[in-house]
């Protein structure tokens, strides 16, 4: 890649993700973002571990985000995140019901969040990061449980839990990335916005 078409990519990127959580994690890395349509298959294909799950689905929203007329000239930024007890996938929840076996599944428990982030430029091949962080939740009463999914917060949210709102005070303990959880690895994405040029704050010239 020739510096002229490394340093084409600055200061705006497409997003390929309906995510709030992802738009905020990218603005507040100094970037302007575009939102651009993605529309993939989100089904798990026999045998695929979480790892391979997620990683797979940011690079097909990341493909289906370049096709957007409003990516072009644009670095596209996809990603995904899975909730995951002993390779299970907890998804986001349909209803009460599924929401409150999710949050009891999780309960007093360790739990693993998969967080995938893909970025694609035309000149190579697109690239994916896979964070795994590890939460572990405090004992949760049904009482909250249902108090919680009364307050909308898990309706659109992997493992029906934010930790950025509400959902952190059942967080006891965390390892790894709290934006990851949040569903944006930022120190990840950093790096790799910075391999296509993508100026972020002023670490793109001590992370190249």
């Amino acid at each position: 890649m020739t510096d002229a078409t490394k340093n084409r990519y600055t200061g705006t990127v497409a997003l390929a993700s309906g995510s709030p959580r992802r738009r905020e994690l990218l603005a507040s890395l100094g970037l302007a973002v575009v939102r651009v349509g993605s529309d993939v298959d989100e089904a798990r294909l026999q045998g695929e571990s979480v790892t391979d799950y997620v990683a797979r689905l940011a690079r097909e929203k990341a493909a289906s985000g370049r096709a957007d007329d409003k990516a072009a000239g644009l670095c596209v930024v996809a990603g995904d995140t899975a909730v995951a007890t002993a390779e299970q996938i907890h998804d986001k929840p349909l209803d009460l019901a599924t929401a409150s076996a999710t949050l009891r599944a999780l309960s007093g428990q360790w739990h693993e969040v998969h967080t995938s982030v893909a970025v694609d430029v035309p000149e190579r091949a697109t690239q994916v990061r896979v964070v795994t962080s590890r939460v572990k939740f405090r004992d949760l009463r049904d009482s909250e449980i249902a108090a919680y999914w009364a307050t909308g917060e898990p309706e659109d949210k992997a493992g029906a839990f934010g930790i950025q709102g509400l959902g952190g005070i059942f967080v006891e303990r965390l390892e790894g990335s709290y934006s990851a959880v949040m569903g944006l690895p930022v120190f990840e994405t950093a790096e790799l916005l910075a391999q296509v040029g993508v100026t972020v704050l002023n670490t793109v010239e001590s992370l190249q």
